[in-house]
């Protein structure tokens, strides 16, 4: 049995201030969250009756799923491999 640690292989690249996918698991996590977010805002503009309406209530479910998104592209980029 090898004792070798294994191979890290990064998810996503930083671009600026945000990330992009750079692996199959990147391109799934992204996709996954904008399903998410578009089946949302299907639901929520539904039953709207203005688009402040919309928007203030999509802001309730979009932000943290970014904002999960951006923190497991940070997670799995590689930035700080290695930092201790």
């Amino acid at each position: 049995m090898s004792s070798a640690p294994p191979v890290f292989v990064p998810w996503f690249k930083r671009f600026g201030w945000f990330y992009r996918p750079v692996h199959v698991f990147g391109w799934i996590t992204s996709l996954v969250a904008l399903a998410f977010a578009a089946q949302v805002f299907v639901v929520i503009d539904r039953q709207s009756h203005s688009v402040t309406d919309t928007l203030y209530h999509f802001y309730t479910y979009a932000a943290p799923t970014f904002l999960g998104l951006m923190w497991i592209a940070s997670r799995t980029s590689g930035e700080n491999r290695g930092a201790s």
